[in-house]
């Protein structure tokens, strides 16, 4: 198998995984948006902003989600996985770091890990996301050339 087909299996892959996750939480706290609203107001970074980031997270995960669906827009979908990445796993490196007061909003599954658990696991999807991007950029790289003409296919 070329270079190639290896870096696209892995991209749709991490996708794959990324719209997963995006899916189940952004649904999830859409459902309990009463309570995830809640527990965010009682955090001490984010807190005052609970009404506004309660709607947007889970529109956000769910948009980023629809976008990495399509060949189209993958592209964009994985710089948004990753920035969301970035930002969730800094908030819980601060949160652990600064905050006494750790209130979890998160749901389902994700819910049963400690604060230290959450951040290994965001750790490794943000550097699956950033894994994804170098191999689609890599990927987007690659252009045949006719032996003949030398000219791309």
């Amino acid at each position: 198998m070329k270079d190639s087909g290896i870096h696209t299996w892995i991209v749709e892959i991490i996708a794959a995984l990324l719209i997963l996750l995006f899916v189940y939480t952004g649904i999830t706290k859409l459902i309990d948006q009463a309570s995830f609203r809640g527990v965010i107001s009682r955090s001490p970074l984010i807190g005052r902003w609970s009404t506004f980031l309660s709607w947007a997270l889970p529109i956000v995960e769910l948009s980023a989600a629809l976008l990495l669906f399509f060949p189209k827009t993958k592209k964009q979908g994985l710089w948004i996985s990753l920035g969301l990445m970035i930002l969730f796993t800094g908030y819980i490196a601060y949160m652990l770091l600064f905050s006494d007061h750790l209130p979890c909003s998160c749901g389902g599954v994700l819910q049963q890990l400690t604060w230290l658990q959450h951040l290994v696991f965001n750790i490794i999807f943000t550097f699956l996301s950033a894994l994804s991007i170098w191999f689609y950029t890599k990927q987007q790289r690659f252009i045949a050339i006719n032996r003949n003409s030398r000219t791309p296919v």
